[in-house]
């Protein structure tokens, strides 16, 4: 609770007069995602009595962080309803980048699930009009969200976007709902390479999935902050580093596809 507290304390400093709003739901089993903990999250909500569209807002191996913030509120301005679930906080971690798996995309699929039952409960959300986005370990919990076994497109899931996922071509070939991935060549942390040999193992429904890849991009090239190293698994550092160009490309590309999708 202390936690969630500092959370929505530092967002309104952030956003001044608009604030997010804290939330509670389960997590709801799907496939051979087993339900977690009860869940917190954050909603930001569009001006106007709606019913409006919304998409859940997977974070990074971060946690919940100033970028989720930023894309919240960016999503929120686009006029959708944002639900952006704590994956970590619940299960009682901060951040994972050093130990990804500690809470893996798998488990994460069965918090989708709970934020989509939830936001199929309010009133001012348009059940049939639900959309996913989720950077890195959230891109991760994307691809694993659109896979057909967990059956996510019955609950209301209708696009989904990756930016800079891990791709597995032995699990992510049966997606079954719309998917934009979006990836740097230059990733040293989720490479590019692996999206090409899924791609080249084959969709079952290739038609649903575009994947674009910027050749100049590192990971995290939406995130407006200085180039730096970061640690990762095994011992590794990683590159992150802002690309204006690609950056603004991505967002174009996001807005257009949520619109085609969820107007």
């Amino acid at each position: 609770m202390r936690r969630l507290v500092a959370i929505a304390i530092a967002l309104i400093l952030v956003c001044g007069s608009a604030s997010a709003q804290g939330v509670r739901f389960p997590s709801v089993a799907v496939g051979n995602s087993p339900a977690g903990p009860e869940i917190t999250g954050w909603m930001y909500r569009p001006a106007g009595a709606g019913p409006f569209p919304a998409i859940i807002l997977a974070h990074s191996c971060a946690g919940v962080s100033p970028h989720t913030e930023t894309w919240g509120k960016r999503l929120a301005s686009w006029g959708y309803v944002v639900l952006a679930p704590d994956s970590f906080g619940p299960r009682g971690e901060k951040s994972v980048c050093t130990r990804g798996v500690v809470v893996s995309g798998n488990m994460r699929v069965a918090d989708v699930a709970g934020a989509l039952r939830f936001l199929a409960t309010q009133p001012d959300v348009r059940a049939d009009r639900i959309g996913l986005i989720g950077h890195s370990h959230g891109g991760w919990t994307v691809m694993r969200s659109v896979q057909k076994s967990y059956g996510l497109a019955a609950m209301g899931l209708r696009a989904a976007v990756a930016y800079y996922p891990s791709c597995a071509p032995q699990f992510d070939r049966d997606v079954d709902i719309p998917l934009l991935v979006l990836i740097g060549d230059k990733d040293d942390w989720t490479p590019a390479d692996r999206c090409r040999q899924l791609q080249a193992a084959g969709f079952v429904r290739p038609d649903l999935v575009d994947v674009v890849y910027y050749p100049n991009a590192y990971h995290s090239f939406d995130s407006n902050a200085r180039d730096r190293t970061v640690p990762g698994g095994g011992g590794k550092v990683h590159r992150l580093a802002y690309d204006p160009e690609a950056a603004a490309d991505a967002e174009a590309r996001t807005r257009a596809f949520f619109a085609s999708l969820l107007r």
